[in-house]
């Protein structure tokens, strides 16, 4: 005996699964092509929905993005600072595991080129952008420091200039995703990003560790 087709338009069968497909519909045309270039035509018709339905989801393409960083990119970001504030072991160990985890949730997924498109288009959306740094990078940029700060109080990392250094551990995250982004895909010799990160932390931490005491 054959199973009844269901002739349902897709929108119609998954009516509690829509915000959730447009989120993703939006997170690839933001990252495809920019937030200048996406319709939000196009993002219903990648969801399988009409252009009306998302209309009753989001109010307009900016409160669409706002939606896709607050639920792809701001969990992470609350998730790691609960695992700094209940962390017990080294500070470097921290570390380490603040960095492969943000590669393994954010940087090897789509969503990492959302930071290169606001880097990129910061200029034409201004308001954007201040949304973007306010529920990210302040956060982001907070965090490191705590956690920078924790190894200085601890004894664990040298005394160190905090807001420099903050910056300087940024950096190569953010040059990972923009070459991932942009150059990554066309080069012939590819950039292997968590054997990347690890060199990056074999440097950065023989820099912060205080040093070993001579023998006597």
């Amino acid at each position: 005996m054959e199973c009844p087709i269901d002739t349902k338009p897709r929108w119609e069968r998954r009516k509690d699964a829509r915000p959730q497909e447009l989120l993703a519909a939006a997170i690839d045309l933001f990252v495809e092509r920019g937030f200048a270039s996406t319709r939000l035509e196009d993002v219903a018709r990648r969801a399988g929905v009409s252009k009306g339905t998302l209309y009753l989801y989001f109010e307009n393409k900016e409160e669409l993005f706002k939606a896709v960083v607050r639920t792809s990119i701001v969990p992470v970001v609350a998730e790691a600072e609960s695992s700094i504030a209940g962390f017990d072991g080294h500070s470097a160990d921290l570390l380490r595991k603040v960095l492969m985890d943000w590669w393994e949730r954010i940087g090897a997924n789509k969503v990492s080129g959302i930071g290169k498109l606001v880097m990129a288009e910061a200029g034409n959306f201004p308001e954007l952008a201040k949304f973007y740094q306010e529920e990210v990078i302040s956060r982001g940029t907070r965090m490191f420091s705590s956690m920078l700060e924790r190894g200085v109080t601890r004894g664990e990392f040298r005394d160190i200039n905090i807001t420099q250094m903050t910056q300087v551990l940024i950096a190569p995250m953010l040059m990972l995703v923009t070459w991932k982004h942009s150059v990554g895909p066309c080069e012939r010799g590819d950039l292997e990003p968590q054997a990347f990160l690890n060199t990056f932390l074999d440097m950065a931490l023989h820099g912060l560790l205080p040093a070993t005491p001579p023998a006597a």
